[in-house]
């Protein structure tokens, strides 16, 4: 199938699909005889997998560092990725990216703790009021 109908079947837009040939995500495609990117089944599975683990909040710098393993995603979904491997580069890449979001949510933390310590009494919002909505 050609690059729009490729993107459209793996829910994305045909400059993804580039960018993530340049950036080593996607293995270049085979070519029409016309010079046309040609994709199929697997590309389509590959480009799925990539899509998921970004919005999982992996970098495409991360998926980068362990390319070499998506397919093996593509091929068990239910497979454990990330586990660190001293002999693979790239390895642990979940737990570092882990590590990031954890440090990431205390320092967010603590900027709504020094926010909240130095705000004006505001009136009640969905956030701070009790309830099925509220987090109170």
């Amino acid at each position: 199938m050609r690059i729009g109908d490729a993107a459209a079947a793996a829910w994305t837009t045909p400059r993804a699909l580039r960018f993530y040939e340049e950036r080593g995500l996607l293995p270049p495609p085979r070519r029409t005889a016309g010079g046309q990117r040609e994709y199929g089944p697997d590309e389509v599975a590959r480009v799925r997998v990539i899509r998921e683990l970004l919005a999982l909040g992996l970098t495409v710098e991360d998926l980068r560092a362990v390319a070499d393993r998506i397919g093996a995603l593509v091929e068990n979904p239910q497979r454990q990725c990330g586990q660190p491997d001293s002999d693979v580069p790239g390895s642990g890449v979940v737990d570092r990216r882990l590590a990031a979001l954890d440090a990431e949510i205390d320092r967010l933390a603590l900027n709504v703790s020094r926010l909240t310590s130095c705000a004006t009494p505001r009136p009640a919002t969905r956030r701070n009021v009790p309830g099925p909505r509220g987090r109170g």
